[in-house]
């Protein structure tokens, strides 16, 4: 496993200032040490278990190249996320690796790192524009979906379904289309609303009160993932109907685990973020070799329910 994560912490400090200061700051963080190769990282939100482990797997990587990462924190905001890859790509990064919070609205970043010959490698939620990235590792999002919806279909018919989706999140995206592809093949499961959230426990709490409030008959759920459906579980606790409500996820956080071994939670797909970063880090390693990389690297999924729930919390 990687050092301690004081050096993350630090970074990331340094990095959040540097995004939005003066030249002085850039020139003060530019002669911060760094070991190797700079190399940076641009994750949607580190307010997310996924995010850390997924960054614990390519630090363990690139620090044992002898090499440096910095990793930033977009907060959700595609355009806090341009500006620390301007800064990235200014301050002479080798490789940066980008989780988009806008799959669309990357595309600015992804022409600059381009033009700058700096390559770019998406992590966990692809980009539009492939033709303008190195690769792409991600989770079979799609397969994800279909596995949380078969575990749905499993466990409660009729079913009157809400989702809490996030559209400008292809991973997003597609987990919903795999979601759906199973729920079609059952008559009497039924999608009766579909609302956005921003892929966190604070944001998905207030919409499925709504969502509740205008179909009080919705006894299904399918959250785009973990913290989406820990604010939807709050929000049904709260209103007495969570015993009545299945929910299903994405994402397999130990906190979503924990309340599915609670039975608050009926099943959540698992990725493995930390198989992710270590896959991302080394197809920038096998580039710089010469060696030729993948265009798509699929990371497997695995369900968790009450059956095996255990089992992933020693992990």
């Amino acid at each position: 496993m990687p050092r301690s994560k004081t050096w993350f912490f630090i970074t990331l400090g340094l990095f959040i200032l540097a995004g939005c200061g003066s030249p002085a700051d850039h020139e003060t963080q530019s002669a911060a040490p760094a070991q190797g190769r700079l190399i940076g990282v641009s994750f949607q939100s580190m307010n997310n278990p996924f995010f850390v482990d997924l960054n614990e797997g390519l630090q363990e990587v690139i620090e044992a190249h002898g090499d440096t990462l910095v990793t930033l924190d977009a907060q959700w905001n595609s355009m806090k996320q341009m500006n620390d890859l301007s800064d990235l790509i200014l301050q002479g990064a080798a490789c940066v690796f980008v989780n988009p919070v806008n799959w669309e609205g990357i595309r600015g970043s992804l022409v600059k790192a381009k033009q700058n010959n700096v390559p770019v490698i998406v992590v966990d939620a692809p980009v539009r524009d492939q033709e303008l990235i190195l690769s792409t590792v991600a989770s079979d999002n799609v397969e994800a979906g279909r596995l949380a919806a078969q575990a749905m279909a499993e466990a409660i018919r009729p079913a009157q379904i809400g989702i809490l989706a996030l559209s400008i999140n292809k991973a997003c995206i597609d987990r919903v289309a795999g979601f759906k592809e199973v729920i079609a093949q059952y008559p009497d499961m039924i999608i009766v609303d579909e609302q956005e959230v921003k892929g966190t426990t604070e944001s998905s709490r207030p919409v499925m009160r709504d969502m509740i409030g205008r179909h009080p008959e919705i006894n299904a759920v399918f959250a785009i993932n973990d913290p989406t459906a820990l604010g939807a579980i709050s929000a049904l606790e709260s209103a007495g109907k969570l015993q009545d409500v299945k929910i299903c996820a994405v994402d397999g956080a130990p906190e979503a685990v924990q309340a599915i071994r609670e039975g608050k939670l009926l099943a959540t797909s698992a990725q493995f973020p930390y198989e992710m970063g270590k896959a991302a880090a080394q197809v920038f390693y096998d580039h710089l070799e010469g060696k030729p990389v993948e265009k798509d690297v699929k990371i497997r999924v695995e369900l968790i329910t009450a059956a095996n729930a255990e089992q992933f919390l020693t992990k």
